[in-house]
């Protein structure tokens, strides 16, 4: 059993940066490969970024390319989202959550999820 529990996110003008940080829990927890996605108002979950449990594996959706960048520390059992140059439509719950496959990129192959963190960006 894994649990996350996320945070740091907060309104932001357009063009800041936030990082969010997720905290992971469980006496495995450094084994899983580690995903962000986000669901904005009245719209469906989306892929944000990935990590594989090394951390040597990192993968991007279009949308966050070279503004978002993840990381994570496994001393700590903790992911991080910096995330750069915001935008209006970066506005959303961002969830952070657990795999057992590198690189996933669907809800479904995630076992594990935290209850998210909102994250605001005013125009």
């Amino acid at each position: 059993q894994v649990q996350l529990v996320e945070s740091g996110g907060g309104l932001v003008q357009a063009g800041g940066s936030l990082r969010l940080t997720c905290a992971a829990s469980g006496r495995t927890a450094e084994r899983y490969a580690m995903g962000w996605f986000r669901q904005p108002p009245g719209k469906e979950r989306e892929f944000v970024a990935a990590i594989s449990w090394s951390g040597g594996g990192k993968y991007y959706a279009d949308s966050v390319k070279g503004r978002f960048a993840i990381s994570r520390d496994n001393a700590k059992n903790t992911v991080y989202l910096q995330m750069n140059s915001l935008k209006p439509e970066d506005t959303a719950v961002y969830y952070c959550a657990a795999s057992m496959i590198t690189g996933a990129r669907t809800v479904y192959e995630y076992r594990y999820w935290g209850q998210g963190t909102q994250v605001t960006v005013s125009s």
